[in-house]
């Protein structure tokens, strides 16, 4: 990435609104560009958490392992998403792990001890820190009640209708949603299995509420999606 488009994209990350110019450039000074294979790990668990990522292009899901060692994906993450923040709050090695997913992907590096500094100086930033791990904290809790009281069908089509209502586009009067998740994927995400994930979209899409192939969603009337 060259310069100006990273100072650009740095002025742009709604986390920065309050920088003076004289902070953004110390911000441009001290971050780093890097680009990453597809299925390369940006982080891995139980590494140093020492850096905070911001995705500038590409996919990256965030993820860990349970003791079984299936996978089990947290959050997917589409360019101006920020990550590894964690080591602002404490957090001395990562807790899970970051994986480029089906297309490269390219990530501007900050060191934890460089954005300290510059929250030491602006107080107003350290609030756009906190509000943004509370956010995160609450869609967690709000995830862990799903998996908790909803069944899997239920949840399935909830991450249908969340991912629509982020990152869809309306066709006509339905939405359509361009994605790179496998089945495997959506399992990983709603808790449940490749097979499960595979009768309920199947099970919609005899019933006419959705259409799908391999990288896009077709959501024909939000309402009745329930």
């Amino acid at each position: 990435m060259k310069a100006t488009s990273k100072l650009e994209f740095l002025s742009q990350f709604p986390l920065f609104d309050v920088l003076s110019e004289e902070e953004l450039t110390y911000l441009d000074k001290f971050t780093e560009a890097k680009t990453y294979k597809k299925y390369d790990h940006v982080f891995l668990e139980d590494e140093p958490s020492d850096t905070i990522f911001f995705l500038t292009k590409g996919v990256i899901k965030l993820g860990s392992h349970s003791h079984d060692g299936r996978e089990v994906i947290k959050n997917i993450l589409h360019p101006h998403a920020m990550f590894g923040e964690l080591g602002l709050v404490g957090e001395e090695r990562r807790k899970g792990f970051a994986e480029v997913m089906n297309e490269p992907a390219e990530c501007l590096l900050l060191k934890v001890e460089d954005f300290k500094k510059l929250m030491d100086k602006n107080h107003q930033l350290c609030f756009n820190v906190i509000n943004l791990v509370g956010g995160k904290l609450r869609k967690a809790e709000s995830r862990l009640e799903s998996l908790i009281f909803k069944d899997a069908r239920a949840r399935i089509i909830d991450f249908l209708k969340d991912s629509v209502e982020k990152r869809g586009r309306r066709v006509g009067f339905e939405m359509l949603l361009k994605h790179s998740l496998t089945q495997q994927d959506i399992a990983n995400i709603t808790g449940t299995s490749r097979q499960t994930v595979t009768s309920v979209l199947n099970d919609l899409r005899k019933s006419d509420l959705i259409y799908f192939n391999r990288r896009s969603i077709l959501i024909r009337d939000m309402q009745k999606l329930a």
